[in-house]
């Protein structure tokens, strides 16, 4: 989704968002523990006889209700290719902790992640930057991301998967597709009217990435994931960050109205978050995942309370 004007007023609020702006230290912080997933696709999640969880999502049970404090056990198997990961990377950690902390001001909403990922083996596969750190934001128009989170965009057919082959498709949501099935949706989307009627009604997610290296300047990048990942350009999202001996610190910021495609970030409503860390130069799938989280702006029942500074 490109966005080629606007206007110079919101060009000068976006390029002014202060990342560093909060005392980090008077915010209470959350344990977050991401783990590697490896192949473990939403259709794989969602499959009786592969998955022993399946009957009770869809029997109303979300991930996190059965597997938040699982994390650590679950990385550790799948990095050993002892499950849903065919291609296993010798001496890769199996699970980072991050201290999440969340805040905003009258304009401004920011989060806060402090982590260590430990001795990351390389990858080599992106040479551009050694660690990304992404966050992926609903406000509940997409439906399927308040149940499984970031798993709402991660499909059997994702570039890398098991059923991608030769493919390089990037997140989308499922039902942007014409059918699904248990190797995902393939690359037939609904027509062009239904599409435009659902991104209309705000069913797709937000996207904020910091990517870094040692020693330098962190790079902010901001996303769509609808029918497919799409840049927004002009970015709204800006991040400050740091890398050294495997321990990250990262803040991510943008305005609480930053315009379309943006959503409105207001107290009173609650989102759905999920966090990933791609360590060692890794890309695509070979990242570190959460379970899906909540957030709410000032007070209120969530895993997540962004406070007022």
């Amino acid at each position: 989704m490109k966005i080629s004007t606007v206007s110079l007023a919101m060009l000068a609020a976006v390029s002014a968002t202060p990342a560093l702006a909060v005392d980090w230290a008077s915010v209470p912080g959350k344990e977050v523990v991401l783990f590697y997933p490896g192949q473990s696709s939403r259709e794989w999640t969602m499959t009786e006889g592969e998955h022993d969880g399946a009957a009770k999502y869809k029997g109303g049970k979300n991930c996190s209700d059965c597997h938040i404090g699982e994390e650590k056990k679950k990385g550790d198997r799948v990095v050993a290719g002892k499950t849903n990961e065919p291609t296993p990377i010798a001496g890769k950690p199996g699970w980072v902790a991050a201290t999440v902390k969340t805040a905003h001001d009258d304009k401004n909403f920011y989060v806060h992640l402090d982590f260590n990922e430990g001795t990351q083996p390389d990858s080599k596969m992106d040479a551009a930057f050694a660690t990304k750190v992404t966050m992926m934001v609903s406000d509940g128009a997409a439906a399927e991301s308040v149940r499984n989170g970031c798993w709402s965009t991660c499909h059997d057919d994702n570039s890398k998967m098991a059923s991608a082959g030769a493919a390089e498709r990037t997140k989308y949501l499922g039902k942007t597709r014409a059918k699904q099935t248990r190797q995902g949706g393939g690359d037939e989307l609904k027509p062009a009217e239904e599409l435009a009627k659902m991104k209309a009604a705000g069913e797709y997610l937000e996207f904020w990435q910091a990517k870094l290296n040692p020693g330098a300047k962190a790079v902010a990048d901001s996303f769509i994931v609808f029918d497919k990942r799409d840049e927004v350009k002009p970015n709204a999202v800006t991040a400050e960050g740091t890398l050294a001996n495997g321990a990250g610190s990262v803040t991510l910021s943008r305005p609480l109205s930053a315009g379309a495609p943006y959503k409105d970030l207001v107290a009173g409503k609650t989102y759905t978050v999920g966090f990933a860390i791609h360590g060692g130069h890794t890309a695509k799938r070979f990242h570190y995942v959460s379970f899906a989280h909540t957030l709410v702006l000032d007070s209120g029942a969530a895993d997540l309370v962004a406070v007022k500074k």
